[in-house]
């Protein structure tokens, strides 16, 4: 008897067979899942330090940088799932392939780095989640998240399905958290929509907080875990069946980064209502929005809060051990097995609760860390997406890859804009 992934392929190959186009939510159900556990890393724990401490300091102002990172967002997901889907590999086995042994040997380097500032992002945020609405030690909040993750990542053995499902439903617990924090907090509309499109910085700590933001929201690791993703999960090489399976994963991307993108929104709109709006812009960390939420929005809210961080934490300290898997597999043809590399990412985290390091602030350079990594998963996947004997039917169209290159360009410009203001701008 076959099993839910087998089902699912059954379906999604039907679905590509059929001589019918459109067909609504029931043929877009056997292709959602893979850009649903890529968007789990735009809505991890570094999220909501970057955006919290956003808009308490700045109100609405950093509206814009989310906007365009969750644009950009979409853009490098696609073009990652396209890849995958075209040519069978993901983005790290090209990049083995392609490039001269030193340079994969720096880019592997490179990536385990970011790989671990992401895995102690994601493990402090669970660890947080558990601490605020249990109260246990932190310590203890850690061990906690490390049974939890290892419960998640067990799911893998039963097939991509499961573990889709249950990723899916913590994107889920997050975005209705934030539709209650949203609807709780009443923000000014008319004001939203200005700062969404109206770009405006103000000193070098809005700046760093512009680039922590973008590393939180477009994040290396989720660019290299979405092409393994798509690699294998629904096989075609037919031009007319591959062109309808890109059509179909845009859907995906499209409706998960959506839903990453209003999270995201509603955590600055939130912290902007709620802090900034009062004066309470040295609301820092995750611990006093916690505590500073109950008194001005009631109990409700603060649970609500607690809740969403833990599943973002849990889900995306299980997505970021799997992207650490394909890294090092892509990369350098090793693997190791998940508890070991989640037991060797916790001594980080450990180190730093221990040592009694503010969490929040760590959290906020762990994700400008992010987005000093990004071009170098960038620039080797609009590479590739733009050349034919890579790509076939599915190679970028022209614009296509002038967005891309675009969007490359404005990361590395906001990197070194930020070691100019950092170091030489006073």
């Amino acid at each position: 008897m076959p099993g839910q992934a087998e089902r699912t392929q059954e379906k999604a190959a039907e679905a590509l067979s059929s001589p019918r186009r459109g067909g609504g939510l029931r043929r877009l159900l056997p292709f959602l899942g893979p850009a649903f556990i890529a968007s789990i890393a735009y809505m991890d724990p570094g999220n909501f330090a970057t955006n919290i401490s956003g808009g308490a300091r700045y109100g609405l102002m950093l509206l814009w940088v989310i906007l365009a990172s969750n644009l950009i967002a979409m853009l490098v997901q696609t073009l990652s799932a396209k890849l995958g889907i075209a040519s069978g590999k993901n983005l790290a086995e090209h990049c083995r392939e392609q490039f001269s042994r030193p340079l994969v040997l720096g880019m592997w380097i490179l990536a385990e780095i970011v790989a671990m500032a992401t895995d102690l992002a994601e493990f402090l945020g669970a660890a947080m989640g558990f601490y605020l609405l249990l109260g246990v030690p932190l310590i203890i909040a850690g061990l906690l998240t490390a049974v939890a993750t290892f419960g998640i990542l067990s799911l893998e053995r039963f097939g991509f399905r499961p573990l889709e499902a249950v990723i899916s439903g913590f994107v889920g617990i997050i975005a209705v958290s934030y539709l209650v924090e949203t609807i709780l907090d009443k923000p000014p509309l008319g004001q939203v929509l200005f700062h969404m499109v109206v770009p405006q910085l103000q000193g070098t700590e809005s700046v760093l907080l512009a680039v922590g933001i973008l590393g939180a929201t477009v994040m290396p690791h989720a660019i290299y875990l979405h092409s393994s993703l798509t690699q294998s999960r629904v096989v075609t090489r037919e031009p007319r069946k591959l062109r309808r399976l890109l059509r179909f994963e845009i859907a995906d991307v499209t409706i998960a980064m959506g839903i990453a993108g209003f999270v995201n929104m509603a955590m600055l709109v939130m912290a902007a209502a709620t802090f900034f709006a009062r004066g309470l812009t040295d609301v820092g960390s995750l611990e006093v929005a916690h505590k500073t939420l109950e008194p001005l929005l009631g109990r409700a809210a603060s649970w609500v809060f607690g809740v969403s961080l833990l599943a973002a934490g849990l889900s995306s300290s299980t997505v970021g051990t799997m992207a650490g898997q394909v890294i090092m597999q892509g990369f350098i043809r090793k693997r190791i097995p998940a508890w070991i590399r989640r037991l060797s990412t916790m001594v980080p985290s450990l180190v730093v609760i221990a040592i009694g390091l503010d969490p929040t602030r760590t959290l906020v350079l762990s994700q400008v860390l992010l987005s000093f990594g990004l071009p170098f998963a960038i620039i080797p996947l609009v590479l590739f997406t733009q050349r034919r004997d890579i790509m076939g039917v599915l190679v970028n169209r022209p614009v296509t890859t002038a967005l891309a290159w675009a969007a490359a360009g404005i990361i590395v410009f906001l990197n070194l804009y930020l070691l100019y203001q950092t170091f030489l701008g006073g």
